[in-house]
C-alpha cells in the first residue's frame, strides 16, 4: 500500500529475512528485558520467514504449539525455542553479561 505522499508503510518484517539480521534484531529483543518484546520479535522473524504454518513444515512443532508459544502469554520451552530458532537458522549463545554495565 503506497501513501500519498508516494512511499510505502515500514513493515519491519520486510528486513528479518537474513539470519544474520534476524539475529541482531532478536538479540536487541532479548537485551530489552521484557520477554513479551522477545515474543514479538520471534513473531516478526517467524512472519518474515514464511509464516507459522511454513516454520511449523521446517521445525516439526505443531502449527497450535507455535500460536501458544509466541501469543502474547506464551512461555515457550527451552527445547521448542531451540527447535524454533534451528528451523530459522539460528542458534542459542550464552556469554558473560559486561560487568561495567
Amino acid at each position: 500500500m503506497v501513501d500519498n505522499a508516494g512511499s510505502a508503510p515500514f513493515d519491519t518484517v520486510d528486513y528479518l529475512s537474513s539470519p544474520e539480521i534476524a539475529a541482531e534484531y532478536l538479540n536487541a529483543a532479548i537485551e530489552d528485558g521484557d520477554e513479551r518484546i522477545m515474543l514479538v520479535a520471534l513473531r516478526n522473524v517467524a512472519k518474515a520467514h514464511g509464516g507459522l504454518k511454513s516454520l511449523s513444515d521446517n521445525s516439526g512443532l505443531a502449527r497450535e504449539a507455535l500460536y501458544r508459544m509466541l501469543s502474547e502469554n506464551g512461555n515457550p520451552r527451552l527445547s521448542s525455542l531451540v527447535t524454533l530458532l534451528h528451523a530459522l537458522g539460528l542458534e542459542i549463545s550464552i556469554r558473560p553479561r559486561d560487568r561495567a554495565a
